[in-house]
This record gives C-alpha cells, sequence and structure tokens, in this order.
C-alpha cells in the first residue's frame, strides 16, 4: 500500500504541475488512507508538502511577474493569525473522542474527515465549473480580502488543505488581480500559511516522522516537475473539470467510508 502511497504523490505533483491548484486536496487521503497516517499528524504533514510545492510552485511564478505581495500580505496576515489560534490554541483542545451514543462514538478524527470530504465536494464543484468571468474592481478592498484570509486561515489550521479554491476568486474579486497574477499570489499566500502552520506545531512538540515526509514531499516535487513539462503541451484547464469530477467522487467516497465503515 505504501508504494500506491508514493505513486499517489507523484500523480499530486503532476496534478498540480497540470492544472496549478486541487491536487494537494488529495494530500489528506492519501496520507490517511495509503500511508495510514493519524488524520491529525497527516494536518501536519500536508502543511508541510503543500507548503513546499507551494513554494516552488510561487518561485516560478515570481519569475514571471506574477506575484503581488501586497495583495498576499492582506490576505496572509489574518490567515497566519486564525492558522495559530486553531493549531495552537483550539485544536489541541478538542477531545479525542467527542461524544458516545450508545456503542457508537464521534472521535476528533472521524470529524476532521467528515469536514474534509465536504471539502473536497466544494473544492470538486469549483473545478467542475467552467470558469467565470474575470470581475473587474475599481479598486482593491482590502478589508473583504482580509476577512476572507481569515476565514481560509481557519480551513488551512484545522484540516491542512491550502484552500486555494477560495484564495483565487477572492484575489480575482476584492484584489483586481488578472488570472496569472491571482493564481500566483495565492501560491505565495499558502506557501506562507501553510509554512506558519507547520513551525507552529513543530513549537508545541508535534511528533514529525522527517524521513518519511520528505520521501512522500520528494515524490510530489517530482510529480511536480513533470506536471510543468507536460503543461507545455497539454492544455491543463482541460483537464481541470475532469480532475473536480475525481475529487468529487473521492469526497463522496470518504464520507461513507468514515461513516458506514
Amino acid at each position: 500500500m505504501e508504494y500506491l502511497g508514493y505513486f499517489a504523490s507523484i500523480i499530486i505533483g503532476i496534478s498540480l504541475g497540470l492544472i496549478g491548484g486541487g491536487g494537494s486536496i488529495l494530500t489528506i487521503p492519501i496520507l490517511v488512507y495509503l500511508f495510514k497516517v493519524n488524520p491529525e499528524q497527516a494536518t501536519s504533514y500536508s502543511l508541510f508538502i503543500v507548503g513546499l510545492t507551494a513554494m516552488f510552485g510561487s518561485y516560478s511564478h515570481y519569475k514571471m511577474g506574477n506575484l503581488k505581495l501586497k495583495s498576499a500580505l492582506y490576505f496572509a496576515i489574518p490567515s497566519v493569525i486564525s492558522i495559530l489560534i486553531i493549531r495552537e490554541v483550539i485544536f489541541p483542545q478538542i477531545a479525542s473522542t467527542l461524544f458516545s451514543i450508545a456503542s457508537y462514538s464521534v472521535s476528533k478524527d472521524f470529524l476532521i474527515m467528515i469536514i474534509f470530504s465536504i471539502l473536497m465536494i466544494t473544492a470538486a464543484i469549483s473545478m467542475i465549473k467552467k470558469n467565470q468571468p474575470e470581475i473587474k474592481t475599481t479598486e482593491t478592498n482590502y478589508t473583504q480580502l482580509s476577512i476572507i484570509g481569515f476565514i481560509v486561515g481557519i480551513i488551512t489550521g484545522f484540516l491542512g488543505a491550502g484552500g486555494g479554491f477560495l484564495i483565487i476568486p477572492a484575489l480575482l474579486f476584492f484584489a483586481n488581480l488578472p488570472m496569472k497574477q491571482a493564481v500566483g499570489t495565492s501560491l505565495l499566500i499558502i506557501t506562507i500559511n501553510s509554512s506558519i502552520g507547520f513551525g507552529g506545531d513543530l513549537y508545541i512538540g508535534t511528533p514529525i516522522n522527517y524521513p518519511f515526509l520528505l520521501s512522500v514531499s520528494a515524490m510530489a516535487l517530482l510529480g511536480m516537475l513533470i506536471g510543468s513539462q507536460l503543461s507545455k503541451k497539454i492544455d491543463g484547464t482541460k483537464l481541470k473539470p475532469i480532475f473536480g469530477w475525481f475529487v468529487l467522487v473521492m469526497g463522496f467516497y470518504i464520507i461513507t467510508k468514515e461513516v458506514l465503515f
């Protein structure tokens, strides 16, 4: 099963290289179901893997001039605040078993996977839908940008997910950025958020299996390089809805598996 997990890690990277995002949403399911990592631990590992791949992606966009630092900071600073509140204050206080009814108990791990599956379904729908025309505003709405940044930080803090499917529309509508700059800036925001979140986990002493984490990350980066080369010959935007359908099926599979089995 581990070999399948490493292969799936390469697929994550390929999808990131091809469609510019979305692939990281599969990180948690791969860690939990293929590598048998505890869901809570998987959120920490996901922060590292997602942050590392996003960093390489944002560097590529930096070379192309697609990063808008001011918009990134207005979004990332409130995100970082909510991430630290969730991971360092709230998350550790959630009991391993939330409640029990007769012989049926609801655990913290169950809650993580159910909420994550809902996030997957939401992200899948955004990938399946046809691209909406870019909406231009007369000026950047930094207040709205910061509010959404705080909300995305809650998602990242609790689930270890990048939240790119929320970040990109926010940058399009409230920061008045064209699509390429929105994608590049979103990768920078994800890099900042994930790095701070993982650093916070290290600070509170979260145990990390570094050889395993680095090996999975290396496979994801290898896949990203492959995907970047394939993107020169394949139109990734045409593959995005197909990938979205796959993520949608996986989201419903996780709900079914966690509830019924």
